[in-house]
């Protein structure tokens, strides 16, 4: 289980194939100069409910993985992932659709 570390005190804790598909969708909205929000929904262990971040080219991002091997890119995962960040309830953790099968359909953003 990885973790995104935002600001230095907000942490999501995300698994790593996620994160690196994650990852590759925020670095890529910054290279354009894109901010957006970003919500993921909490583990019930830290009492449930959502968090949600304004990413931009000055916030501080950590992702920290717990395995050390880079796992295969699904380009249907990213292309979903990259809509919902463009879309102006911002970028959230879509499920990761089977590589060939992308249908164009992307669940609702997280709610509380």
């Amino acid at each position: 289980m990885g973790k995104l570390i935002y600001e230095g005190t907000t942490k999501a804790e995300i698994e790593d194939r996620a994160l690196t598909h994650l990852q590759l969708v925020i670095t890529a909205k910054l290279r354009r100069g894109e901010p957006f929000g970003f919500t993921w929904r909490e583990d019930m262990s830290v009492g449930g409910g959502r968090t949600t971040v304004w990413v931009h080219a000055g916030s501080s991002l950590v992702f920290k993985y717990s395995g050390s091997r880079q796992p295969s890119i699904n380009r249907e995962w990213i292309e979903a992932l990259a809509f919902t960040a463009s879309a102006p309830s911002g970028l959230y953790l879509v499920p990761e659709p089977a590589e060939g099968a992308s249908s164009g359909h992307v669940d609702a953003p997280p709610s509380a």
